[in-house]
């Protein structure tokens, strides 16, 4: 139960325990879950005290209802969890939510939706859910998840109460840069000695503050930038995490944040300058979507060209 996560999540806790107990929810939230890495079961626990008929906050006060155990089962009539179905959330699951939250509820008095990785909604979907939220009705709730609240578009985030979970420390703040980076990014292959490991890392790096400088030129230099240092699939795949790790430490420094990995330097602080907010929260997305095609056996090569062309059409 919500209870649980006092002391993980403090501040969110807070907000979402009195607006439980005063009875003053908002329609919709936007949960940036950061780094936090049980934010699924802390939205979960949330839920249960929202549609607990005694509105408790532990288990231990809540009469050892069934309901919980309901909800825990995923069997429960009045909770949707939507997700990407492939690459994207698509207009018809959301005509679906809807004409399914168009009939009353068969227990207690409100609903909940919750839209996993909501920056995923596709143009249509992302419109359907728009106007869900423009015309919000008091006993249903809305919960958008999200790693990037700037992914998601600025017109769901103005009808939304932004929630942000505290991010799980996973990195010695005392680590440089490359250190911090092998601590999170996933390193199977054990026949990469630590040597390789670095050059990989700062050649990933190179590669990108080389195409922030040429654009689409980087198309003629790929073999001598990248092909040469990333080899496989596995390689491929901790790349682009390392690249997605990069641009959001970019767009933390255009917030004013602290980065989490990287240290400030002219090279990030000309792609901040030579990019928009909007920009660079488009790149990680785009980024993301072309991580997910790695899985499908996707030509390296063919893959490189469309990150590109990809990174381009962010501009």
């Amino acid at each position: 139960m919500l209870d649980g996560y006092k002391t993980s999540q403090p501040i969110v806790y807070q907000i979402l325990k009195n607006a439980i107990k005063d009875d003053k929810c908002s329609h919709a939230y936007l949960v940036e879950t950061g780094g936090f890495y049980d934010s699924f079961n802390f939205i979960m626990s949330f839920v249960k005290s929202l549609l607990c008929p005694f509105n408790k906050l532990t288990k231990q006060d809540c009469n050892n209802c069934h309901q919980c155990e309901v909800i825990e089962s995923g069997n429960f009539p009045e909770i949707e969890i939507i997700e990407p179905d492939g690459l994207w959330i698509k207009k018809e699951q959301l005509q679906n939510l809807q004409k399914e939250f168009n009939t009353k509820a068969l227990i207690g008095n409100k609903r909940v939706y919750i839209i996993k990785k909501a920056d995923r909604l596709n143009k249509s979907a992302a419109n359907s859910i728009l106007k869900f939220l423009e015309e919000p009705d008091n006993n249903i709730v809305a919960i958008l998840m999200t790693d990037n609240i700037y992914s998601v578009l600025s017109t769901i985030r103005s009808r939304c109460q932004i929630l942000r979970l505290k991010a799980t420390k996973i990195v010695d703040e005392s680590k440089s840069p490359i250190e911090k980076l092998k601590q999170i990014i996933s390193l199977n292959n054990n026949s990469i000695n630590s040597e390789e490991i670095d050059l990989k890392i700062n050649k990933v790096i190179e590669f990108v503050n080389y195409y922030e400088k040429n654009h689409l030129n980087t198309i003629l230099y790929t073999e001598k930038l990248w092909n040469e240092y990333i080899t496989s699939k596995e390689e491929t795949e901790i790349a682009y995490e390392i690249i997605i790790n990069y641009y959001k430490d970019i767009l933390n420094y255009k917030l004013n944040k602290p980065l989490e990995i990287f240290e400030v330097n002219n090279d990030i602080k000309d792609i901040d300058k030579n990019n928009t907010q909007e920009e660079i929260c488009d790149k990680i997305n785009k980024l993301v979507e072309l991580k997910e095609l790695i899985k499908y056996n996707i030509n390296l090569n063919l893959l490189m060209d469309k990150l590109i062309t990809n990174l381009e059409g962010a501009i």
